[in-house]
Order: C-alpha cells, then structure tokens, then sequence
C-alpha cells in the first residue's frame, strides 16, 4: 500500500501534464473553422479586372483607309473607306467585275464612288467553287462590305443562275435573305436592282431573260428600283460588241454603262451633294 501510494505520487505531475496538453487542443469531433476574408481587398490583393469594352468607332481611333474593323454591331469584318458617304457599293458577277464595266460605269456617272464586291461565276444562288453565291459570301465573310453608311447598295446579277440552271424557287430565296441581310446591316442605304443581260425573248434571251423578269418582279415587290436589261443587247444593238456571247468588250461597256446611267438617273438615285440616301 505504501509502495502504491509512493507511485502515485510520483507519476501524479507527469499525469496533469499530459491533461494540459490535451486541453489544449480541439476536440477530435470538433472541426476547425477557417477564418472570412474581407471583400474588400487588402494591400496584398489584387482587384477585379474592368469589364471589357467594345472599342470605339474608327473615327475614334482614327484608322488609316483601308484598314479593317470588327463592327461589334454585327460582329463582321468591315473595311474603313475614305468616304463612304459618298461612295455606292455594287455586288455583282462577272458583268459587273472588270473595272470601268458597264455597272460600274453607270453607277460611278451619278456622282458615286464606288465599293465593289463580288465575283466572275456568282449569283444569288451560283457559286465558283473559290467562294459561295451572293448571301452566303457575304454572310461568312468572303467578301467585305464597308464600315459606315453607304447611300446606295446596287445588286446586279443573275446570268450564273441562268447558266448553273437554279430555279425560280431557289432564286427567290436567296434573293430575299440577301435583302433581309442587306436592310438590316444598312437601314438607312437605298437599294437598287441591275437585271441579267441578255437578247430578250424574241431573240434567242432564253432562260437568261427569264431570271431577268423574275428578279424585277421581286424588286417590284419590296419596292426597289429595278433596270431591266432582259433585252439589252439586240434592244441597243450590242451583240457586236460581245468578246465571247456573253461579256462585252471595252465599246459594249461603255455603251451599256451610258444606258444604265440614264436609267437609274430616271429613277431618282443620282448622288446628293449632301450625302443623304436617295429616296427610296
């Protein structure tokens, strides 16, 4: 008994320490909490980077010519021309793309100057195998339209479609997306339709002059002026003037570019020396 006593007492500091140690813990049960951070940040943070912001206008940024812009408007490609409110641009096929050709020519003699787009062997639904047809080269950005407010848009057109025998259907509805597109980019542009060139029904115009009638009942129908040229090379004597039955040489451009001058004069869409649209 006294030897138990004795060993008590000499075990009992060694016991109240080991107490100590394990008071001073957390209980095993018990989970540790981590401490809240302020929101505010603290030196040692760093703080939210700004939301990011569209870039301004290329007047803004005051791009040089010919540089392109993402228009966050639409999310296109666009390209800064010197003076887009005085310039026309024209979508169109082979007729349409050999400078000083007949479109290009009737359009540039109302006081425009001139954006051009498209290429030899399109239409509103034919394609060349190097880029799609009207709508879709437009829409995936094989060609670039301008940066602005151009007064006036012309779509010339039509043969391919003859050629790469598209029917009325698929025409009329690549015809209208094309236009949707075309409103809805540049509301405030006016819109003006060039028939398909051909010899007319009399003489030998075919399916050519068919697509010409067909586009002018569309433009009738949305209310855009339209020039007919179904009939335009026996109607003014231009067949001579073919380099290969279907385009024109140097004098049938300039020919036909004096015809489609006056007729698009006739209908109103001469340039404006204060730059506003014609009337539409």
């Amino acid at each position: 008994m006294r030897q138990s006593s004795a060993a008590f007492r000499l075990l009992a500091p060694l016991i109240a320490v080991g107490v100590l140690a394990v008071g001073c813990g957390p209980s095993p049960a018990t989970p540790v909490s981590t401490p809240t951070r302020s929101a505010a940040p603290g030196p040692a943070q760093t703080a939210a980077a700004p939301p990011l912001r569209t870039a301004p206008a290329p007047s803004a940024l005051d791009l040089p010519v010919g540089s392109l812009y993402k228009n966050p408007a639409n999310n296109r490609n666009e390209l800064v021309l010197a003076d887009v409110r005085h310039t026309a641009v024209l979508i169109g096929d082979s007729q349409a793309m050999p400078k000083d050709s007949w479109p290009q020519q009737g359009i540039a003699a109302l006081g425009y100057k001139l954006h051009v787009v498209g290429m030899g062997g399109t239409g509103f639904v034919a394609a060349n195998g190097t880029t799609g047809n009207y709508i879709d080269a437009l829409q995936r950005g094989d060609w670039i339209l301008p940066y602005g407010d151009p007064p006036l848009i012309v779509i010339q057109g039509g043969g391919n479609d003859a050629s790469q025998k598209a029917t009325d259907a698929q025409i009329t509805s690549n015809a209208e997306r094309l236009l949707a597109a075309l409103k809805k980019r540049y509301p405030g542009a006016a819109l003006a339709m060039i028939g398909t060139l051909a010899r007319g029904t009399d003489n030998g115009g075919g399916r050519r002059t068919e697509v010409d009638a067909l586009l002018g009942r569309l433009a009738a129908k949305h209310g855009i002026p339209f020039v007919s040229t179904g009939d335009w090379l026996t109607r003014f004597n231009a067949v001579g003037d073919l380099q290969d039955g279907v385009h024109l040489k140097p004098s049938g451009h300039v020919k036909l570019g004096a015809v489609l001058a006056r007729e698009l004069t006739a209908l109103g869409l001469t340039a404006r020396p204060d730059s506003a649209a014609p009337a539409k």
